[in-house]
C-alpha cells in the first residue's frame, strides 16, 4: 500500500491550490537582472509595460507575458524609462514602431469607433432590408375563373386531348 505523501487535509488543498493559481501567480519578470535598480524607474516601466500589448500572446501586455519578444519589449521599455524619456515618448517610440495594435487600449479614432459601430450598422442593415422585404406590396392574387372561363377553358383542354 502507498503511503500518502500529503498526510494532513490542508496539504492538499495548499497543493490544490498551487496547481489551480500558479499560472496566475508567475511573474513575466523571468530575471531579477532585466528590473531596473532605481524601484521608481522599475515602477513606471511596469507602468507603461502594462498598456502594451504581447504581439505574440495578442491579449496579454508584455508585463504579463513570458514570450520572448514580451520579454525584449520590457528591455526596450526599461532602456528608455533609464534613459529618462517620459512615458508619451516611450509610447510614442512603440507606437511608431508597431502602430496602434501595440497598444492593449487604442485611442480612440475614426478607425477604432467604425470598427465598434460596424456590427451595430451591419444589424441594422440588416433589419431594414429585412422590413423592406416583407413590407414591399405583393403582385395581387388572379381573380378566380368565371363559369364561362372555365367552360371556355375545359373546351381547349378538350380539343387537344383529340
Amino acid at each position: 500500500m502507498m503511503k500518502n505523501p500529503f498526510p494532513r487535509r490542508g496539504g492538499m488543498l495548499a497543493l490544490l491550490a498551487c496547481l489551480l493559481f500558479a499560472p496566475f501567480m508567475a511573474m513575466a519578470v523571468d530575471d531579477p537582472s532585466e528590473m531596473l535598480p532605481d524601484p521608481a524607474q522599475e515602477q513606471r516601466a511596469e507602468a507603461i509595460g502594462a498598456q502594451l500589448r504581447c504581439l505574440v500572446c495578442q491579449n496579454e501586455s508584455i508585463e504579463d507575458s513570458s514570450a520572448d519578444l514580451a520579454r525584449d519589449l520590457r528591455h526596450v521599455v526599461r532602456e528608455h524609462v533609464a534613459k529618462g524619456e517620459s512615458n508619451r515618448q516611450i509610447m510614442a517610440w512603440m507606437v511608431s514602431r508597431y502602430g496602434n495594435f501595440i497598444r492593449l487600449r487604442p485611442p480612440l479614432t475614426i478607425g477604432t469607433l467604425l470598427l465598434w459601430i460596424m456590427p451595430l450598422l451591419a444589424l441594422g442593415i440588416g433589419i431594414g432590408v429585412a422590413w423592406w422585404t416583407f413590407r414591399r406590396p405583393r403582385a395581387p392574387t388572379p381573380a378566380p375563373l368565371t363559369d364561362e372561363e372555365r367552360r371556355r377553358l375545359s373546351d381547349l383542354t378538350e380539343t387537344r386531348r383529340e
